[in-house]
């Protein structure tokens, strides 16, 4: 399929890049926030049909050996990427695969296996706490409950999160940077917080979706709906999406039209 053309054109009539991430919605500055969703259940459970009919089992990008590595990595991933975090933690999780391991290791030698992440000392010095209170209080066992999870040293409600949903098979959602961006920019889930957004997406993310969820808003806000431009010729919800950031085409792109097909030939199924 020829790549459509974009209907916009003419001085002024097209908005810069500069302009839209001004005013692009982040856990920081989240701007004007609406009241609700801006669609009805059955425009939400279509947006994530298309989710899922473009990438069935989406996975997380952190690579781990098990809950352990998992939990350290990331806590390792705040104010990181997930690509940096898993070239510092090839070696280290080859060592330290336990708490145990990871005591042994100590906190010196921990922050040169992962000097090449920011903030690189204080999550060396959580890392070893957590894995001793992972060996005192939980028998050397990553706990499966939000609550005992944000007790251990740099531990919050994301980090959490992701590790119940990733590990443990929650249907949990796991608000960073680009989902709280993606809630508020499509209007699916706005909120003044991340937790406000997560809130939110229980609320609204049809249940027969609910465990990948996470992933896939994830990733559109990573790689399609980033916050310095939405890359819409590239979106699976494209002639879905309410977003007043949508760049207007002749037709629909071809990635959206796919998604919607699998939909139409596995419901006629």
């Amino acid at each position: 399929m020829t790549q459509a053309k974009s209907t916009i054109s003419g001085k002024g009539t097209r908005r810069s890049a500069k302009s839209i991430k001004s005013r692009s919605p982040s856990v920081d500055n989240p701007g004007r926030v609406l009241k609700r969703s801006r669609y009805n259940r059955a425009a939400t459970y279509a947006i994530f049909q298309r989710f899922h009919a473009d990438n069935p089992e989406p996975k997380g990008e952190l690579n781990y050996v098990n809950a352990f590595t998992l939990l350290v990595a990331v806590v390792l991933s705040a104010q990181a990427t997930d690509v940096g975090v898993n070239r510092a933690t090839r070696h280290l999780f080859e060592i330290a695969d336990t708490p145990e391991k990871m005591l042994a290791l100590g906190e010196d030698l921990l922050r040169e296996e992962i000097k090449s992440i920011g903030l690189y000392k204080t999550k060396a010095k959580n890392v070893i706490l957590l894995s001793q209170q992972l060996i005192r209080d939980h028998g050397s066992e990553v706990p499966d409950d939000r609550e005992a999870l944000e007790k251990l040293p740099g531990v919050g409600r994301k980090t959490a999160n992701v590790v119940l949903n990733i590990y443990f098979g929650h249907p949990t959602i796991a608000v960073d940077t680009h989902l709280f961006r993606l809630g508020n920019r499509i209007g699916i889930a706005p909120g003044k917080t991340p937790l406000d957004v997560e809130k939110a997406l229980e609320k609204v993310v049809p249940p027969d979706f609910a465990l990948h969820a996470h992933h896939w808003l994830i990733l559109h806000g990573r790689y399609i709906c980033k916050a310095r431009k939405p890359e819409c010729r590239r979106c699976v919800i494209y002639d879905l999406c309410k977003s007043t950031e949508k760049e207007k085409f002749d037709a629909i792109p071809e990635i959206a039209l796919r998604a919607k097909a699998q939909i139409d030939k596995d419901t006629a199924a």
